[in-house]
């Protein structure tokens, strides 16, 4: 865990989130992490920006219930972009992860209200993983005060 803060009211407070990740695609709740960073920074209310470093990595809101949502995001991905055919993969073979990553995009900002991030019953935070497994994923995850 790598954290920063400077000494003021409406300093952002960063910190890093350090993930493994267990198979080549795979959505990974990272909520309760966010939350605890959250938590740390004693911000109640702004916004928290959550992003994930890596070019085949991505962050992402989804459904929290049933992990049927997860596994379907996935397979929809590999549809719609499939592997090995890619100009990409002549380099490193992971023409498809890039692709999958820009789509999802790299971050989500959420609002933080009275210390609680801004979701639904129904949402949580998914680190999504597009080139794994890794040993180590960085995900940044910055809060930041109302003015």
């Amino acid at each position: 865990m790598e954290r920063s803060r400077d000494e003021g009211d409406n300093i952002p407070m960063r910190e890093i989130i350090h993930i493994v990740t267990p198979s080549r695609e795979v959505l990974i709740d990272i909520t309760d992490r966010v939350h605890a960073v959250v938590s740390r920074s004693g911000i109640q209310n702004g916004l928290v920006n959550v992003y994930a470093q890596g070019a085949t990595a991505a962050i992402m809101i989804q459904e929290n219930w049933d992990d049927s949502v997860q596994t379907d995001v996935v397979h929809l991905l590999q549809q719609m972009i499939p592997r090995g055919v890619w100009l990409h993969d002549r380099q490193d073979g992971n023409g498809d992860s890039h692709l999958k990553s820009g789509l999802v995009g790299p971050s989500e900002t959420l609002p933080l209200i009275d210390g609680k991030l801004g979701l639904s019953t129904w949402q949580n935070i998914f680190f999504c993983e597009f080139d794994g497994p890794r040993k180590d994923r960085k995900i940044v995850c910055t809060v930041m005060a109302d003015e």
